[in-house]
């Protein structure tokens, strides 16, 4: 109903606004640029860093690891050391688990909007 009924100071701000646009000597360009360049740094940099970080500690959390199994398996009693094979899951279940765990975070994420 208020588009088609306009009164005069709706017909004076339709003017005003119809106006041509300030020229900015590609001032808006430039600023879209660096966001844009910014947002893909903050985009790039998490991963590259995490990935810098995981190459360096890959050799000390390996013989981290192999210490505590060590220590681990030297200090229970023989009888536990060895696990049967019933017990430990297989890797289909583990697969599965995994793309449950996957589907259920999206499906949350999906919910909170």
């Amino acid at each position: 109903m208020a588009e088609k009924i306009k009164d005069a100071e709706d017909r004076f701000l339709e003017s005003l606004l119809q106006g041509e646009a300030i020229a900015d000597d590609g001032f808006s360009k430039r600023v879209v640029g660096k966001i844009r360049r910014r947002l893909w740094l903050r985009r790039v940099s998490l991963p590259l860093a995490a990935a810098i970080g995981a190459s360096i500690a890959a050799k000390p959390l390996s013989s981290l690891i192999t210490t505590f199994f060590g220590f681990l398996t030297s200090s229970m009693p023989n009888e536990l050391a060895f696990v049967p094979a019933e017990i430990l899951p297989s890797i289909p279940m583990m697969v599965f688990g995994a793309l449950l765990l996957l589907t259920t975070a999206l499906g949350f994420r999906l919910i909170d909007g």
